[in-house]
C-alpha cells in the first residue's frame, strides 16, 4: 500500500503544479528561476517526448492504459518484497497516470520545467515526466544489483557445488 502513496503523492504534486501553470501564467509565458539554467514556461504537448507523435490522443489512451495495467500487476506479483523495484514501479505509475489525466482532461500535457543543460535547451518536462524517468533510473539500479547478486548466488552456488563432489570422490 506504501507504494500506491508514492504513486499518488505523484499524482497530486503533478496535478497540483499543472493546475498552478494554467491558472497563474499564459502560454508561452516563461519566468527566470536560475538565469541561463532554469525556468518556468507554460507549454502544451500533444504528443510524446520531444513533442513526438503530435496529435495522436488515441495511441496515448491504449498505450497508457495498457501501461498502467502493467505496473499494477508487477507491484502485485513481482515486486512485493523488494524495496528499490517496487519504489520503482511506484514513481512510473504516478507519473504514467498524471500524464494520463492532461490527456483525457485537456486532450494535452502540460509541461513547465523548461531547463538548459550546458546551453542545450532541454525539452520542457513536467513532475510526471520527472517520475517517469526517476522510475526509470530506480528500475536500472535495481536490475543491476539483482544481475549482480545473481551471479554472486551463482558464483557461490558452483564454488560449493565442485566443493562438494571434491570432498565425495575422495577416498582416504
Amino acid at each position: 500500500m506504501f507504494y500506491y502513496l508514492i504513486a499518488l503523492v505523484v499524482i497530486a504534486l503533478d496535478q497540483l503544479t499543472k493546475w498552478f501553470v494554467v491558472k497563474r501564467m499564459t502560454e508561452g509565458e516563461s519566468i527566470e528561476i536560475i538565469e541561463n539554467v532554469f525556468y518556468l514556461t507554460s507549454h502544451r504537448n500533444q504528443g510524446a517526448a520531444w513533442g513526438i507523435l503530435q496529435g495522436q490522443m488515441w495511441f496515448f489512451y491504449v498505450i497508457t492504459l495498457v501501461v498502467i495495467v502493467g505496473l499494477v500487476y508487477y507491484m502485485q506479483v513481482h515486486a512485493k518484497g523488494q524495496f528499490i523495484f517496487s519504489i520503482s514501479l511506484a514513481f512510473m505509475l504516478g507519473g504514467a497516470i498524471g500524464n494520463f489525466i492532461d490527456r483525457l482532461l485537456r486532450k494535452e500535457v502540460v509541461d513547465f520545467l523548461n531547463t538548459y543543460i550546458f546551453s542545450y535547451d532541454f525539452p520542457i518536462f513536467n513532475i510526471a515526466d520527472a517520475s517517469l524517468t526517476i522510475g526509470v533510473v530506480f528500475l536500472l539500479i535495481y536490475m543491476y544489483l539483482d544481475e549482480r547478486k545473481a551471479k554472486k548466488e551463482n558464483k557461490n552456488g558452483s564454488n560449493s557445488a565442485h566443493h562438494t563432489a571434491g570432498r565425495t570422490g575422495r577416498t582416504n
